[in-house]
């Protein structure tokens, strides 16, 4: 993020505020952090956290809402670092409460604002078997979609389904093939979450958002834990950075083109064996770097 002492920062992802507080160990007494997170649970125990800290501003809403958050501060282009750290938080897999978690029996909620949109109980109640197929096989690649979908829709005919566990079980009866250390929900219940929340459609948004929000020479670091959400960032940079794209044989000069509006930093970054050690949940997670050009 290449944070100075006087940086203003942007964690678009706040959860149990791990990254915002990292990054006002590097900040200065004038640096400032914008925080955002969808999860009011984040909201609260991040008030509670850093109770009497004036640089942080916590805000309760998608990071594609960034750039209303930051006009609503005065800093459009002023921000120096954008991070989001994208997907599903530990604490909210690890709360039955909150029906992430096919190991875990709980209601099956999966919204991660649970102040509005409807839970994963009531879409799977009403949703056509074609359109739930749609989502398993889009947001999940999963290759049994139509007869897990078909399940479904059987299944709510005699009794919906309202718990993780029934519906990880379902999907366990479905599945013709096992794999080795998978369990057969893990793409469903992925595919699910995803489309509950938005979350394509919110990180497409946040990363044009957050071009828009930086400083010349300002960052934009992404982490990724799965290859939909990295395939979005890896193309969205690479587009960014490449500015006009224009057919061979037009009669247009090298400095005459518009150069890209970002600039791609190193390569993906993965987490190192030491890390993983610690947090197994990041052998998947791959990080891409950006910078505004001036």
């Amino acid at each position: 993020m290449n944070i100075q002492q006087n940086s203003c920062c942007v964690d678009g992802t706040f959860g149990r505020g791990g990254h915002s507080a990292a990054i006002l160990e590097r900040l200065g007494k004038d640096g400032c952090l914008i925080a955002l997170d969808k999860d009011e649970q984040a909201i609260v125990h991040g008030k509670e956290q850093f109770a009497g800290e004036p640089r942080l501003h916590l805000h309760h809403c998608s990071f594609s809402r960034l750039q209303d958050v930051i006009e609503q501060h005065g800093l459009v282009r002023k921000v120096n670092a954008v991070l989001l750290d994208l997907g599903v938080s530990s604490p909210q897999l690890d709360d039955a409460g909150r029906g992430f978690s096919f190991q875990l029996d709980g209601p099956l909620d999966m919204r991660m604002d649970r102040s509005s949109g409807i839970n994963a109980a009531q879409w799977l109640a009403t949703a056509e078997e074609s359109e739930i197929a749609r989502v398993l096989w889009e947001y999940g690649e999963e290759r049994f979609s139509r007869r897990i979908a078909r399940a479904i829709v059987e299944q709510r005919g005699t009794e919906p389904l309202h718990t993780t566990k029934q519906l990880a079980q379902l999907i366990f009866r479905a599945s013709p093939v096992k794999e080795r250390h998978k369990h057969p929900a893990t793409r469903s219940f992925q595919a699910i979450r995803i489309h509950i929340n938005r979350e394509l459609d919110d990180l497409r948004e946040g990363l044009r958002q957050a071009v828009e929000v930086l400083a010349p020479g300002g960052r934009l670091v992404v982490i990724s834990f799965h290859s939909l959400e990295d395939r979005i960032v890896k193309r969205f940079m690479r587009d960014m950075s490449r500015g006009d794209q224009l057919p061979k044989g037009v009669p247009v000069m090298e400095k005459q083109r518009k150069p890209g509006i970002l600039k791609l930093v190193g390569k993906l970054v993965r987490a190192g064996q030491q890390e993983l050690q610690q947090n197994p949940r990041a052998r998947s997670a791959i990080m891409r770097i950006a910078k505004k050009q001036a």
